[in-house]
């Protein structure tokens, strides 16, 4: 409603102004920068940061997958894969990139009473 109003006033003034194509080309601009400094940065940071955490991994930490299965990487394979075991003598074969570096952090951080520790054999 209010964007009719202007437009009706500028038909009647003669038209929008000789610079109101810079103008609109200006906002959107500052809209993109504003969204990729909000969105699209920190998104890209923490997707980095994911796979540094899961190319670090290493046998005998306890860790919690996307799913919220918890256990112990018994072995790192190299086909980037691990071998978890969820009960003693049970394991699961994941990828690598099934292992959430939130929950994981958090479980670590619940368990250890603020300490992030690994915990090896």
């Amino acid at each position: 409603m209010f964007l009719a109003k202007n437009y009706v006033f500028l038909q009647a003034a003669g038209g929008p102004g000789p610079n109101a194509g810079w103008i609109q080309v200006v906002f959107f601009g500052l809209v993109f920068i504003v969204m990729y400094f909000f969105i699209i940065r920190p998104q890209s940071k923490r997707a980095k940061e994911q796979k540094d955490f899961a190319d670090k991994i290493s046998s005998g930490e306890q860790v919690v997958t996307t799913s919220g299965i918890h256990g112990r990487i018994n072995k790192v394979n190299e086909d980037s894969t691990i071998q978890l075991e969820v009960s003693r003598g049970v394991f699961v074969v994941m990828d690598r990139s099934a292992i959430s570096m939130e929950m994981t952090l958090a479980h670590r951080k619940k368990v250890d009473g603020g300490a992030v520790a690994t915990t090896a054999k």
